[in-house]
């Protein structure tokens, strides 16, 4: 389901650029994709776009969050650690970090593989029309041992 996701983020700029789901299964199925996996990740990207429409827009810039223990064992201390790395860097507010655990619930694997949570963060920005800045792309894409220290 990820190669998916992560193909559509490149091939379409946002999610309105899409074509219809129909259409788009049919490209994807072109394209070399298991009927299986795209129908996963259509399933999982309708609930993208509900939860983006249901965007907590009075939310606080600032809060809490405390996660119960279900969140925990789904999530991983790996990922919980990376989404308060990108809170405290101010470019995941509130209303986009509990986006993340919703869509991160949605997978089922517990807990969730980091690489694949730094594509459902990915998809949350494109969800929202929203580019993040260079850095958090590199935090996204590019491998710690692959980094090269100034």
């Amino acid at each position: 389901m990820f190669d998916v996701l992560v193909y559509l983020y490149e091939n379409y700029w946002r999610p309105d650029a899409c074509p219809d789901h129909r259409q788009l299964q049919r490209k994807l199925s072109a394209v070399g994709f298991e009927s299986d996996e795209i129908q996963l990740a259509l399933s999982w990207l309708d609930g993208l776009a509900s939860s983006a429409e249901a965007k907590v827009s009075g939310q606080r810039r600032e809060s809490l969050r405390v996660y119960t223990e279900a969140e925990r064992e789904l999530l991983g201390s790996d990922s919980i650690a990376f989404i308060s790395f990108l809170e405290s860097a101010g470019v995941l507010p509130p209303a986009m970090r509990e986006m993340v655990v919703d869509r991160a619930s949605a997978v089922g694997d517990t807990p969730i593989a980091l690489d694949d949570l730094k594509v459902i963060v990915l998809m949350v920005f494109w969800s929202l029309g929203e580019e993040p800045d260079a850095l958090i792309l590199d935090e996204l894409f590019v491998a710690p041992e692959d980094r090269l220290l100034h």
